[in-house]
């Protein structure tokens, strides 16, 4: 890591206030971004000096428009619903449902025999997404999964489609991890009021799946047939280094709250700034979202465009609540249960030693460590993820044996089962 890198981060936010004409006190604070900033992004920056100096602006900017224009990832649409959490904030989720003639074929004349004259009730999946990200991460999984089962995909509060969270905005309540428990209950109870469920959440998806069983263990007890764990963590997030050093990571969260708490203050200036310094975070983005060298850019860029469409002010109000977060003693209810859980070797953020240990408290689980993967496992190896996820779905009765899943893209990597 080299110190041109860290200065250059720096620099690259005083050079936005700057051009911005902010006020003096607005400078102040953005420079203590800026060195907060720099220290998180200086390896990467470094990582991708080579290519910023030899690929221009112009050409780079040209290339994310196509990238763009071409990628179809997030493109899949369900049937819209809205619920409602318990301050009012409106929550939007889609609906794909089972396709009667691949359930069919896919049982053929055996039904009857299986399920006699009435069919069970059907198992619906309902998939939880990750912090700055959006319903459609889960692209690759829903595209293999559509038709095959009843799914349900939702945004968090403030993220993709849903409203800003009433009791951030009214009231200045910061979000935790136990209101987004009760906000995927009021999805269940609008999306999915009766019938058995399976759980999935992916980093903060996961943490949320976590708090509902914190909260409503009955419902886990009565309705849940299965849950699956992705790149997530029960707890101790406030020791994750991210990869740096330790004196690098100790003074980004002593100085991290208070900054993005004055950045969300200053929301649009701030958001003409991530504009301006589109191509730094674009690496930033990548080295914390992936491990391989070969993915593909345009899921790089699918990537990047939802990490940046979160707001400024979101970001920071989303911020404390990891560090607060400890949901280790509600692993339990989900002890008798077929779990997944599932992460990527090279996981800067949520480091696959958390799913590790929540293995550990859930021995019957299946551990998936997915080499040459990064925090967005699903998006870089969804062959991986979609497989294990389809046994899951199998062991659970939530699909048929026969039944097979759809395409989701090319293999680029095996897992080792822990």
């Amino acid at each position: 890591m080299s110190e041109s890198s860290a200065e250059a981060v720096v620099d690259a936010a005083a050079a936005v206030a700057s051009a911005t004409g902010a006020a003096a006190g607005w400078r102040r604070a953005t420079g203590i971004a800026g060195a907060a900033i720099g220290v998180v992004a200086a390896g990467a920056a470094a990582g991708v000096a080579i290519e910023r100096l030899t690929v221009g602006r112009g050409m780079r900017q040209k290339a994310r428009l196509a990238l763009d224009s071409t990628g179809p990832y997030g493109a899949l649409r369900g049937t819209p619903g809205k619920a409602y959490a318990d301050d009012g904030t409106e929550l939007y989720y889609e609906v794909d449902d089972v396709d009667p003639d691949t359930t069919a074929a896919s049982l053929g004349p055996r039904r009857r025999r299986l399920f006699g004259r009435k069919a069970p009730a059907p198992v619906t999946v309902v998939f939880s997404h990750g912090y700055c990200l959006s319903q459609d991460s889960w692209h690759f999984q829903r595209a293999a999964l559509r038709g095959v089962v009843r799914t349900v995909h939702w945004d968090q509060r403030s993220h993709g489609r849903s409203a800003r969270g009433v009791a951030q905005v009214q009231n200045d309540v910061p979000v935790s991890i136990e209101q987004l428990g009760r906000d995927l209950k009021a999805v269940i109870d609008a999306a999915v009021p009766d019938g058995p469920l399976v759980l999935v959440g992916h980093s903060m998806g996961g943490m949320t799946v976590m708090a509902l069983a914190d909260q409503y263990p009955e419902l886990i007890r009565e309705r849940v047939v299965a849950a699956a764990l992705v790149g997530t963590s029960s707890g101790r997030l406030g020791e994750v280094n991210f990869g740096l050093p330790v004196a690098g990571v100790n003074a980004v969260r002593r100085v991290l709250p208070g900054v993005l708490k004055a950045l969300g203050q200053q929301a649009a200036l701030v958001e003409k700034g991530r504009r301006a310094t589109a191509d730094l975070f674009a690496g930033v983005i990548k080295r914390y979202s992936f491990a391989s060298r070969d993915v593909d850019p345009a899921i790089v860029r699918f990537a990047e465009r939802m990490i940046e469409g979160t707001p400024i002010d979101v970001v920071a109000e989303y911020y404390p609540a990891f560090n607060d977060h400890d949901k280790t003693e509600a692993l339990v209810h989900f002890a008798d249960l077929p779990v997944l859980v599932l992460a990527g070797v090279g996981d800067l953020v949520t480091p696959s030693e958390h799913s590790e240990a929540i293995a550990d408290l859930l021995p019957d689980a299946e551990l998936v460590l997915v080499p040459d993967a990064g925090h967005l496992v699903m998006l870089e190896h969804p062959e991986v993820v979609t497989d294990r996820l389809a046994d899951l779905l199998t062991r659970a009765g939530a699909v048929p044996a026969g039944a097979t899943v759809g395409g989701y893209g090319s293999t680029s990597s095996a897992a080792r089962p822990g």
